[in-house]
């Protein structure tokens, strides 16, 4: 029997580096996708349960995958709720105005790259698209809307309120020469607003993902547990070493508004992970697929040795992409030539969520 998990992790005050391929330091983004976040478990879960572990583990995702993650989104506590976010699909949502040519509407509603929960579902999962909902986004668009209005209420607006993304100066000193390089570093904050500080309502953000178990595994469960709770105390993301990534981990199970979304029964899917397989088949690739592909790739680090070398690139689909039928995924082989340490894999695994869209 298939089993699901939500987990939290709340930075606090901790700022966190995540960046891109093709972004220098100087930027970061506010969240970590599957594949960099498989790679932070799987590295993780070698430090803690040995090689012949970890390599059993990868086997059998060869095989068939032991678990799915999604990558991870944003969530929000406030006013004594939480408010998670999903990756707006890239399909139309159930009765959605096509063919109206309304400039003020389309405006603001291209600019929702993320949606709470409750809109998702809605959207993707319920009734759909509404009049209300087009002449709410009109008036976002005209700035006349209302707090209390359903959109604004269920926080569709909110996005980049949880966060900031700010640049630290920094200084690198040549060991050799001790000529100094003057750089900026970029760092996420997330809100923290503690219930200690009496000036301030409780509330914060951070991000969570969602975990699915294919079977029910107990002892796999406390081993990806434990192995998280590490990755919290040694940090997610760059700039580990200043201390930044950490995190509190709260391993949850899902609440009834999740249950309902992942037991939705819908021919389509919508990506809240990467996805990548070295055959893709036509019934994912047909005229009702709309997708992003995205190039990842990055650095090995060989513990303990330290070694480092660029991965192979390898081209993924994106968070929202839609398919007909629900895509599986695999590992990526990634190892970069003439390394011969051990075998270096991206996750391509994919989890989705069952949709309905706009025919």
């Amino acid at each position: 029997m298939t089993h699901w998990k939500l987990i939290r992790l709340n930075f606090g005050q901790t700022p966190a580096h995540f960046g891109e391929v093709g972004i220098g330091l100087e930027e970061s983004r506010e969240r970590v996708r599957s594949d960099t976040l498989f790679s932070a478990l799987i590295s993780n879960y070698a430090r803690l349960f040995g090689k012949e572990k970890v390599e059993e583990l990868l086997e059998n995702f060869q095989q068939s995958p032991c678990f799915r993650l999604s990558s991870t989104f944003i969530y929000r506590y406030q006013k004594s709720k939480y408010t998670y976010y999903l990756p707006k699909p890239l399909a139309f949502p159930k009765e959605y105005p096509r063919g109206k040519d309304d400039l003020e509407f389309t405006k603001t509603y291209k600019k929702l790259s993320y949606l709470p929960l409750e809109v998702w579902q809605r959207w993707y999962q319920g009734d759909g698209f509404t009049e209300s909902d087009r002449l709410e986004l009109i008036d976002t668009t005209n700035k006349t809307a209302k707090d209390n209005d359903p959109l604004h209420k269920a926080g569709t607006f909110d996005y980049n309120q949880a966060f900031k993304i700010d640049k630290n100066p920094k200084v690198a000193i040549d060991r050799t020469t001790r000529y100094t390089n003057f750089y900026h570093t970029g760092f996420v904050h997330f809100e923290s607003h503690p219930q200690e500080d009496k000036s301030k309502p409780e509330q914060h953000s951070g991000l969570y993902f969602i975990l699915n178990f294919p079977t029910t595994n107990l002892n796999l469960e406390k081993e990806i547990q434990a192995t998280l709770i590490f990755l919290g105390e040694e940090g997610l993301g760059g700039e580990r070493s200043s201390g930044a990534g950490r995190f509190n981990l709260e391993w949850l199970d899902l609440t009834e508004e999740w249950k309902k979304v992942v037991q939705h029964q819908q021919s389509n899917h919508c990506l809240i992970s990467l996805f990548w397989d070295n055959s893709i088949s036509l019934e994912l690739l047909n005229n009702s697929a709309c997708y992003d592909i995205q190039e990842r790739g990055g650095w090995i680090s060989s513990s303990p040795s330290g070694y480092q070398k660029r991965r192979k690139m390898v081209r993924m689909f994106t968070e929202g992409s839609v398919f007909s039928a629900c895509p599986q995924g695999k590992l990526a082989n990634v190892t970069p030539h003439g390394f011969k340490t051990h075998q270096v894999y991206r996750s391509g695994v994919s989890l989705s969520l069952p949709i309905s869209i706009n025919s």
